[in-house]
């Protein structure tokens, strides 16, 4: 239970109703907020508490002054006689529940073995899911660790049934190979050094398998698709973890990434390569489409680089001389009725040189390249088209 309450909630969920109110007030003086605080704690969580300890000191001030007595009543409360016993069982009959048995702690079991753990492998989600189910049955949960103790061996059951399951779908060809690449990714590893970095930059290694694709480029993508043909070669079953959450799958690959290889080899074959498969047939997809993702985004870029190559040269055609002819027309009109002036004077007066140089460029090249335009040089062309 929280320990933190508002007054409102306070309110809605642990005030007495008549029927209670009724039933705990006809208990002794002594012990009745010690009745009144299991009975709510009970009504609210569907389990009794362990110890005083687990009750919000806010719930107890709150049920004291309901019951018009002192908190110090609470703290008197004998949690081990015969009194308490008697209260938990009245409790439970008012409320419909009834003890756990031994046999109800194996329906339990099996239980998360066939509903939750093939989804969830959350230590206090799976426990919450137990004392939900357990209050669904209305059946009294146990007050100890009996709950942990029971989800973590009904997970480690469930694993150990997962890895042998996995382990018999793996081809002996699968295991060999996976045994001749972690061997040689130690023998990588071994050569080297913090200072030296990579032996053999081309050599694959584990460090390498595990890293991310990096930017789209033609690099990189080489590299991704070396680590799929690495990795195709172990030929693991395409559905070999298709019914596996990637919650769960997640969780496996992790314990590769987390252990050293020394450590890995340690465990025993169900396990050692259900993990490595686990890793192995992971890294695969993110692969497979990471090189999709790099594919996209190249094809991309190639057609942004043509779309920024066509706007330049659309930019350029935007930028050659405007109105060409109005400015011929009034160069000559100035050179015809200012013959006697030097032409340096006039011609600039009318046009800005740039303007002149512009044109130039723009129209000389294209008649000395006319094969059938006249034969002369473009710079005599240039000079008497002033």
């Amino acid at each position: 239970m929280k320990q933190q309450w508002t007054k409102e909630e306070l309110i809605e969920h642990f005030t007495l109703l008549p029927p209670e109110r009724q039933l705990i007030e006809a208990k002794n003086f002594q012990t009745r907020l010690g009745f009144a605080v299991l009975f709510k704690y009970f009504q609210h969580e569907a389990r009794f508490p362990d110890g005083p300890e687990d009750v919000p000191f806010l719930v107890v001030e709150f049920l004291a002054k309901h019951l018009r007595v002192s908190t110090d009543h609470f703290g008197q409360y004998d949690w081990t006689g015969r009194t308490i016993k008697r209260h938990r069982a009245e409790i439970r009959k008012f409320f419909g529940f009834r003890e756990h048995t031994a046999d109800d702690l194996q329906q339990i079991s099996q239980w998360l073995a066939e509903k939750v753990l093939t989804h969830v492998h959350d230590i206090p989600v799976l426990k919450e899911r137990v004392y939900a189910e357990l209050r669904q049955r209305k059946i009294e949960p146990p007050v100890d660790n009996t709950v942990e103790t029971l989800v973590r061996s009904a997970l480690h059951n469930h694993e150990q049934r997962f890895f042998a399951q996995t382990f018999q779908r793996l081809s002996p060809t699968s295991i060999s190979r996976m045994d001749a690449m972690i061997d040689d990714w130690a023998d990588a590893e071994d050569e080297v050094t913090e200072e030296q970095g990579d032996a053999d930059p081309e050599r694959m290694t584990f460090r390498k398998i595990n890293m991310g694709p990096g930017r789209a480029n033609r690099k990189n993508l080489e590299e991704e698709i070396k680590k799929l043909k690495e990795l195709r070669m172990l030929e693991l079953p395409n559905d070999l973890f298709k019914n596996v959450p990637p919650k769960i799958l997640r969780k496996y690959r992790l314990r590769v990434v987390s252990e050293k290889l020394v450590e890995i080899r340690r465990h025993p074959p169900e396990v050692r390569y259900t993990l490595l498969s686990a890793f192995f047939w992971s890294r695969q997809q993110e692969i497979t489409d990471s090189l999709v993702e790099m594919l996209i985004t190249i094809v991309h870029n190639i057609n942004a680089q043509a779309e920024r190559k066509v706007d330049r040269e659309i930019l350029q055609e935007i930028k050659k001389v405007r109105g060409k002819n109005n400015i011929l027309a009034s160069l000559l009109e100035a050179l015809l009725e200012n013959k006697e002036h030097v032409v340096q004077d006039v011609v600039f007066s009318v046009v800005e040189e740039e303007t002149l140089r512009d044109l130039l460029k723009e129209l000389a090249p294209k008649w000395c390249g006319d094969p059938l335009g006249p034969p002369f040089p473009c710079s005599f062309i240039a000079i008497h088209m002033l």
